[in-house]
């Protein structure tokens, strides 16, 4: 074998073995579930909080479903499906969104599979199935009005709830701090895109698409970059970007501007209606 021909194979066998490992353990990146702490029960402690365990082919998956907390009997509620980032569990998130239900909107918080108390194993295809299951049951209930159910995705969970907006009908979509799609951070890590498991191409769902959207960013988020928003932003048919001065993790800045944009947003396209 020639001398040149040597250093040219032992760089590329490092990297098809460098590559063939990332291909292995990207899950364990893309989803650290392993690495959260475990919930105490306690927090799960709220009036009103039903646990609905989701049944699906791999086990049973958690989910919470808070009412709204202003009673109109009238009526069937407005819902949101919500889906937290990668690093995220359920039980932080019910402080943290209950003005929904102060709206009048009923909010149901899905988990991962394989987080916190949930069988399963994280995957864009268990992911998808399992939100499919929880919108199933949610429109299903007599008080939910399942011609107004809202999806919320914040980072990680922009790709849960494109997943499902492209399984089923939905009035409108909120992505916050969301990627235009898994695949555009191979390059991040040198490696083709076709490797990557898990794509969650937002972006397609996000053409296709035909009711109003909401993208909430961080001008300064280092984790999914502010051209992700414009992407997606671009990409729609009916959308509004709004721009915060923050990273990613301390996105929204402010919340109560945060509640101002989205009471705004949900006004107008008449989730929120006035008697």
């Amino acid at each position: 074998m020639h001398p040149l021909l040597k250093y040219l194979i032992w760089p590329l066998l490092l990297y098809v073995a460098y590559c063939c490992i990332l291909f292995l353990i990207q899950r364990q990146i893309m989803f650290p579930h392993s690495l959260i702490p475990h919930p105490s029960p306690s927090m799960q402690e709220m009036p009103g909080l039903e646990q609905i365990w989701l049944h699906t082919e791999f086990g049973k998956v958690e989910s919470w479903f808070l009412p709204p907390s202003i009673e109109n009997t009238s009526a069937p509620a407005p819902a949101i499906i919500f889906a937290h980032g990668n690093g995220e569990l359920i039980d932080y998130w019910p402080d943290e969104l209950k003005t929904f239900t102060r709206f009048g909107i009923a909010l149901m918080l899905v988990e991962y599979p394989g987080y916190g108390r949930s069988a399963g194993k994280p995957s864009q295809k268990s992911i998808t199935e399992v939100f499919i299951a929880a919108y199933d049951v949610l429109t299903a209930r007599k008080d939910i009005d399942s011609t107004r159910i809202v999806l919320f995705g914040r980072s990680l969970g922009g790709g849960a709830v494109c997943a499902l907006a492209a399984k089923r009908p939905s009035k409108a979509l909120i992505l916050m701090s969301t990627f235009s799609s898994v695949r555009s951070f191979a390059s991040r890590y040198l490696v083709p895109k076709f490797l990557v498991r898990d794509p969650f191409d937002n972006l397609a769902i996000v053409k296709s698409y035909s009711g109003p959207i909401l993208f909430l960013h961080g001008k300064y988020d280092n984790i999914i970059p502010f051209r992700h928003g414009i992407a997606l932003n671009k990409a729609a048919k009916n959308s509004k970007l709004i721009a915060y001065d923050a990273g990613h993790n301390d996105c929204p800045p402010n919340w109560d501007v945060f509640w101002q944009h989205i009471e705004s947003f949900l006004r107008e396209v008449e989730i929120i209606i006035d008697h």
